[in-house]
């Protein structure tokens, strides 16, 4: 469902870490609900906020079983193409790019991220890039559009962090976030996640100059300014109602998919499990995947299983809104997109 598009946007101020120079030289069933953002206000009297308006549609409401989704578009990054499938070979990943008439030196990665409401709760998964990276200008658009569907802050009982990676925690570290959270959020991410960014390792990546860094002082800095809101788990935790995170490992240690089970329907949202290129070539490695063999083991196998059981996903780096089913084609897969609700 589309809404608040062909008005103007609301602009927040930044606080620089400078990436892009560095960039430069690196050379289950649905419904579509039938109600609109409203119907994920949150339990209180006073979630709502005054809408603001956008200029592009950023917003897709639909429904599993009694689960409310909200799929928010954060914006896009736009990075190294050869980053997407370093191991391939360079004409190999060219073809890719050709085939699907996309530039091969930059590639626009669309960024996701979800509210989910089951019950009582009201949850964020995954927070965006935030507002201190301006060399990457065309993402951190999460808090303003929930502002935009009319979705307080303090309406968010849980937030699920997928993995601590600075596109997918920085929403929460803009200034006066916390201040306008609830007092008793939770915040949940595997123990393994916490674990791994006390010392990072980063031997296996491909990414551009000053990543590394930037990815490192943000999860120090999100870990520092939430301690006490963090619920850790081990493999997997119930966080509502029909709504389980479960860790797989792989981009990340600790990297988790959230999996949404009601009245027969289920969907899961993979994270970073799953990127463009990963259903005809899920051996291919993502630049960002701290352990990119073991990531593509798990891809294999949880595109596999969607495929299988005939489940939705929703994937933070897949074409907003990403809503699309698995088919199996030869030895590899298919993205089928889900029909989208005008």
């Amino acid at each position: 469902m589309m809404m608040g598009n062909n008005r103007g946007e609301k602009v927040i101020s930044t606080v620089c870490i400078p990436l892009n120079r560095l960039i430069m030289l690196s050379g289950g069933n649905m419904a579509i609900s039938k109600n609109d953002a409203a119907s994920l206000a949150p339990v209180n009297g006073t979630s709502h906020v005054e809408a603001v308006y956008e200029k592009v549609p950023s917003r897709y409401a639909l429904q599993v079983g009694k689960i409310d989704v909200l799929v928010i578009s954060d914006g896009v990054l736009s990075l190294p193409g050869p980053m997407l499938g370093h191991n391939a070979e360079a004409s190999e990943r060219t073809h890719w790019f050709e085939d699907k008439f996309l530039p091969a030196d930059f590639l626009d990665w669309a960024l996701n991220v979800v509210l989910v409401r089951s019950g009582d709760r009201t949850i964020l998964v995954d927070a965006g890039m935030g507002e201190a990276f301006p060399d990457l200008p065309r993402a951190g658009r999460t808090v303003n559009r929930l502002a935009s569907a009319g979705i307080d802050l303090a309406s968010v009982t849980d937030v699920i962090i997928t993995h601590l990676h600075m596109d997918h925690v920085g929403g929460l570290l803009i200034e006066g976030v916390k201040a306008r959270m609830r007092s008793d959020l939770r915040i949940h991410v595997a123990a393994a996640e916490v674990e791994f960014w006390r010392d990072p390792d980063f031997s296996q990546v491909s990414m551009p100059p000053g990543f590394p860094e930037a990815l490192r002082q943000t999860a120090t800095q999100f870990l520092q300014a939430y301690q006490t809101q963090l619920h850790t788990f081990e493999e997997e935790y119930e966080v509502a109602p029909g709504v389980r995170v479960v860790r797989t490992g792989g981009h990340t240690p600790g990297h988790s998919v959230v999996r949404l089970a009601s009245e027969g329907e289920r969907l899961t949202f993979v994270g970073d499990a799953i990127f463009q290129v990963g259903f005809e070539h899920p051996d291919w490695f993502n630049g960002f995947d701290h352990y990119p063999e073991e990531a593509a083991q798990i891809r294999i196998r949880l595109l596999q299983e969607l495929a299988d059981n005939r489940e939705s996903l929703i994937a933070t780096h897949l074409s907003f809104p990403s809503v699309c089913h698995v088919a199996v084609d030869g030895d590899t897969f298919r993205c089928i997109p889900g029909p989208w609700d005008y």
